[in-house]
């Protein structure tokens, strides 16, 4: 299946996607969030469009998407987890994953405006590919990690350099602004994937290609991510955990290249779908 959200920010209802076509999935009575996937409602859910098969209503195709999970309850990020990309920052070959986290409040949709924050000069974009966790997980095996994968789906992790590598302390900073976490357009669930160790991932900046890659560069695949990351947390129904980006930022550009007001930032991943951001300066 492929889960959507849709509607004004905050207010989102819940679709699906079938054959390319948007339904509306209000009636099931529950949104995409922690209770969501704790309570199988993946299954639910999948036997709810079964028994309304051909009486779903559409959904416009001039509705707002917005990311395709509710606010979950932490966004956990790996950094330089692409071989080149660590190349292209200069930066060692990580012996074990980097962990830092997102602000739950950075979360947008697939389309809405990046926002450039106050006082800053260098805000960047970072293709990913993330998923979600379907039940809860602590110290689990790499040999059953992918049991507790929900599904996949496209992020931008924007990034504010200087404030994540200059401004003292740990990266959160630089990671966490408001819009700085835009996903969707869709939760492909697990099973929509054939292979998420081969999956092309790119990323525009005004229509001109800065990062075409592929998950095959990964440095720790996801079994290694879900398995390390439960050693030190549990993971809940519907956190996100977004796995890294590949080479082509900004910052690894001599001179460095960062947005600036009216930029439009296009990325996608195979079976993931393509999102569209524009870039606006902070007013209050």
């Amino acid at each position: 299946m492929k889960l959507i959200r849709y509607g004004s920010f905050g207010k989102e209802k819940t679709g699906v996607i079938i054959n390319d076509v948007k339904y509306d999935t209000s009636a099931f009575g529950q949104d995409y969030n922690e209770a969501f996937f704790e309570n199988n409602g993946l299954e639910k859910l999948a036997a709810f469009i079964a028994i309304n098969e051909g009486t779903l209503p559409l959904i416009d195709a001039s509705e707002r998407l917005g990311s395709p999970v509710a606010r979950p309850s932490k966004i956990v990020c790996i950094g330089l987890n692409y071989a080149k990309h660590a190349k292209e920052t200069n930066a060692p070959i990580p012996v074990e994953p980097i962990i830092f986290f997102k602000s739950t409040t950075a979360l947008v949709g697939p389309n809405d405006d990046i926002t450039i924050p106050k006082n800053s000069v260098k805000t960047d974009w970072e293709v990913e590919l993330a998923f979600v966790i379907g039940k809860k997980a602590s110290y689990v095996s790499e040999e059953e990690a992918l049991d507790y994968v929900a599904g996949y789906c496209l992020h931008n992790d924007v990034s504010e350099r200087e404030f994540q590598l200059e401004r003292g302390g740990t990266w959160d900073k630089g990671k966490g602004c408001d819009t700085f976490a835009p996903i969707g357009p869709w939760l492909a669930t697990a099973d929509e994937i054939t292979d998420v160790n081969n999956l092309r991932l790119w990323l525009k900046v005004n229509d001109k290609m800065m990062q075409d890659g592929n998950t095959d560069d990964l440095i720790f695949g996801i079994p290694k991510l879900v398995s390390y990351i439960s050693q030190f947390m549990t993971l809940l129904p519907g956190d996100i955990i977004s796995t890294g980006t590949p080479q082509g930022v900004g910052l690894g550009f001599k001179p460095p290249i960062y947005l600036k007001d009216g930029d439009v930032v296009e990325l996608g991943i195979d079976g993931l779908g393509s999102s569209k951001q524009k870039v606006k300066n902070y007013s209050k």
